[in-house]
């Protein structure tokens, strides 16, 4: 179950984008049949080519007018017919309600394993008896595990993936300039980039705005706009999900500098997970330069895969950004790296090897 469906009409971030892939590896899988249940604008019910069936409901209301709260009584219904039900953001009010619902055994009916995979979303924990509604705490990186006190006996670490028959490089594909993709959001330190940019290089942003309502926050988009003023950068908006692989594919590096402290002053506790990003960008042999902060720094491979850079540094930003820009050679040998440590560790089907492994613990 996943709050916010993934894409046009959703959101394009990647606590979007995780569930929906890890689906599409469990649903390929030999002797599994896997439902995806998520909110949105229009109910309907659709299979897609890796046999997952992706059921959409509407929600009546979203509590606090949040994105991530939606609910939809058929919900309740949908959990009541799975063996395992795996939730997406543990203080997402339809995760919340699913797992009391799996919790629930009348006469005749089976056991359900109920597990969660967090991805930051905020809230409260109950008092300390929400943790307690879940047999495993299936987190998307070692960092994950602490950074959200998941309990250590029911933790196990699946990471998080890329399909790299998607994501693959083109050798002969001419590359240029640097590359952000993701949520333009405060915490992931735009502002920082687009003032670190070297001289003659391009920047392309690749997102949309986040949730964030409240000013400053809600003029970060304008704000990197007027920082961006005589720069080379442009602005892409949405980038459909067909496009994303072209779109590392032509850059020479791909840029994460997420930060703690937003450029407002305000402290960011859960920054970067993991980092989908960085694993896509490594499939397509795109190097990575990206803060050291959260699972980044489990993903990238400093001086190997790419660079890692203290948060908010802007010239050792600045620095490793015009390096991988200005030699080829360089770019190509890390690149290379990358996409092998992207093969070893970083698929969806090893994350859904791994889930399923976790799940039989359970029902077994």
């Amino acid at each position: 179950m996943a709050p916010t469906a993934f894409g046009q009409g959703g959101s394009f971030g990647g606590g979007e984008r995780y569930p929906l892939e890890l689906a599409r590896a469990l649903a390929r899988l030999e002797g599994v049949d896997c439902e995806l249940l998520t909110f949105g604008p229009r109910p309907h019910l659709v299979e897609d080519e890796s046999r997952l069936v992706i059921r959409v409901l509407r929600p009546l209301m979203y509590l606090h007018g949040h994105p991530a709260h939606p609910v939809a009584p058929a919900m309740v219904a949908a959990v009541a017919r799975a063996d395992v039900v795996h939730i997406h953001h543990l203080r997402s009010t339809p995760g919340q309600i699913a797992a009391v619902a799996a919790r629930i055994r009348l006469p005749g009916m089976r056991r359900r394993a109920v597990v969660v995979t967090d991805h930051g979303l905020g809230g409260g924990d109950w008092f300390g008896f929400l943790s307690r509604l879940f047999d495993r705490f299936l987190t998307v990186s070692e960092h994950s595990a602490t950074a959200l006190h998941a309990p250590p006996a029911k933790t196990r670490v699946v990471w998080g993936g890329v399909d790299p028959t998607v994501f693959t490089p083109e050798p002969a594909s001419p590359r240029a300039g640097v590359l952000f993709v993701g949520r333009l959001t405060p915490h992931k330190g735009l502002d920082r980039l687009i003032t670190a940019l070297p001289d003659g290089a391009a920047l392309t942003i690749a997102g949309t705005g986040g949730h964030d309502r409240e000013s400053p926050e809600s003029g970060y988009v304008d704000d990197l706009h007027r920082i961006a003023a005589g720069r080379d950068v442009r602005f892409t908006g949405a980038v459909a999900e067909a496009g994303l692989p072209d779109l590392y594919r032509s850059a020479a590096v791909v840029a994460m500098p997420s930060v703690a402290v937003t450029c407002y002053g305000k402290f960011h506790a859960v920054s970067e997970l993991l980092g989908l990003t960085a694993i896509e960008a490594m499939a397509c042999a795109t190097p990575v330069v990206a803060s050291r902060i959260g699972g980044l720094a489990e993903v990238v491979v400093d001086g190997e895969t790419g660079y890692l850079v203290e948060p908010g540094d802007v010239a050792a930003l600045r620095k490793r950004l015009a390096e991988l820009v200005s030699d080829p050679g360089r770019a190509r040998q890390m690149g290379a790296a990358a996409r092998q440590r992207a093969l070893e560790r970083f698929t969806w089907e090893a994350c859904a090897l791994r889930c399923l492994a976790a799940y039989r613990e359970i029902v077994s």
